[in-house]
């Protein structure tokens, strides 16, 4: 895979596609990977996406007090300017909706579109979150990946989630499977307690296409989180996803049709 080379760090990153320009970027503990299997550009549009710091090959770890939203997002711009783009849509899952919004909100003249999928802060996230990352962390600092794995799989929170959420206690478990889930628990420690933004008023300054996806029966990813960001950036589009707890297939399905259908409306669609 490629690579650009910033603050010390090689960033791996995936570029395809040719046209108006989508970067869109990774969750918690994900890589690109990640949205490159959700989302196959149309013709006319290139998709783009990068490994955060402390995640995917992004490789080394670094300045650990840089491994935040801000400086993700600083990153962003970053890679714009190596691949010489000067403005692109702009998007992520989960915590890659937190970077797009603060790099929106930072640097609103680089930014021609915004896609939010599965929002999960709005200026923080649930304190669900906290407690769940603030549990794993603990654990993988205590017993390394494969031991905090197995202590994680018997306690009542996993419990809980299996009972209630099997989707989101799959993608819990999928953080100890990384083979540097231990070098980079940083990133579960410090991320969660960040925010993309100072206020929701700031929300209101987005001048620009948005839209917004969010599913149900997702407690990592509120339901409400996606309608108030939707409700509050002026002209908004919101879309409901279908929960993965109910068909990730047809979740995938969702996200393809929104996110093509959100591009090709706002700016210019296929190009011959």
């Amino acid at each position: 895979m490629p690579s650009f080379s910033h603050d010390g760090l090689s960033f791996n990153y995936l570029d395809v596609g040719e046209g108006t320009p989508f970067v869109f970027q990774h969750g918690l503990g994900g890589d690109v990977n990640q949205p490159f299997k959700l989302f196959v550009p149309p013709p006319g549009f290139r998709l783009l996406a990068f490994d955060c710091r402390a995640h995917g090959e992004t490789r080394p770890l670094g300045d650990e007090t840089r491994i935040g939203l801000a400086p993700f997002a600083d990153d962003l711009l970053v890679f714009l300017d190596h691949l010489q783009i000067e403005k692109t849509v702009v998007g992520g899952i989960s915590m890659g909706s937190a970077i797009a919004l603060n790099f929106t909100l930072r640097y609103p003249q680089r930014v021609l579109g915004l896609v939010l999928s599965r929002p999960a802060w709005l200026k923080t996230p649930p304190p669900e979150n906290i407690r769940l990352c603030e549990l794993i962390a603990g654990l993988i600092r205590q017993y390394g990946a494969a031991g905090a794995k197995e202590r994680f799989v018997e306690s009542p929170e996993y419990a809980a989630l299996l009972r209630n959420w099997p989707e989101v206690a799959a993608s819990l478990l999928r953080q100890f499977d990384h083979p540097r889930a231990t070098e980079t628990v940083i990133k579960i420690e410090r991320i969660p307690h960040d925010s993309p933004l100072n206020s929701l008023d700031e929300l209101k300054t987005i001048r620009v296409p948005t839209l917004v996806l969010a599913s149900r029966q997702d407690p990592i990813h509120p339901f409400e989180y996606g309608q108030i960001l939707a409700q509050t950036i002026p002209g908004a589009v919101f879309r409901e996803l279908t929960a993965k707890a109910v068909s990730p297939e047809r979740h995938a399905v969702d996200v393809q049709t929104y996110i093509e259908s959100f591009l090709k409306e706002h700016f210019g669609g296929p190009r011959q």
